[in-house]
């Protein structure tokens, strides 16, 4: 299965990735590395999530996330064996390879956005259906709006505390603004 993505976008990704985080083993770094100096690999690889659903995957996770460090998964074997996952990567380089790469990105950057793909092998019942999408954006949406008005209310009890008439008239324009875009559908 040759990725649709080009390896330019997944090249671009990689360094953005490496330049704004730092993962938790350093052998994550080295194999990235890896990946970014061959192109021919790099055409099998597909950035997806869940990866460990796919039948040779990896599982990278930056020091801001919560998962696991490293795992390997090819079959049915899973290790945290870095060393043994670059070593198939170097021997099956014409071979499919699933990667998921945990790190904050929410709102998603738009360099993980253009690689991300959907995984073939996520099993139905897990995928989101159209509806779900919508109210999960909409939760965003609303709980976005509501910490922008609490900051601008802080700031405003800020202005008031100063005594700064500018700033509170500025920020109560923002404020009323804010509520205005809120409204809209």
């Amino acid at each position: 299965m040759t990725s649709s993505i080009p390896v330019l976008e997944k090249k671009t990704f990689i360094r953005w990735f490496l330049k704004n985080h730092q993962l938790k083993r350093r052998e994550c770094v080295w194999i990235l590395n890896y990946l970014l100096s061959n192109d021919r690999l790099l055409e099998h690889v597909h950035f997806v999530e869940e990866a460990h659903y796919c039948p040779r995957a990896m599982v990278m996770s930056s020091v801001e996330h919560t998962g696991v460090p490293f795992r390997f998964y090819k079959g049915n074997v899973m290790t945290s064996d870095a060393e043994k996952s670059f070593h198939d990567l170097r021997l099956n380089p014409d071979e499919s390879i699933f990667i998921q790469i945990n790190f904050p990105n929410i709102p998603p950057h738009i360099h993980y956005l253009s690689v991300l793909e959907e995984n073939p092998y996520m099993p139905k019942s897990l995928h989101i259906s159209e509806k779900d999408r919508v109210m999960a954006e909409q939760l965003l949406k609303d709980s976005m709006l509501a910490f922008q008005e609490e900051k601008i209310l802080r700031q405003i009890d800020e202005a008031l505390d100063a005594g700064d008439k500018e700033r509170f008239f500025e920020l109560s324009n923002l404020l009323q603004a804010l509520k205005h875009t809120s409204s809209q559908p």
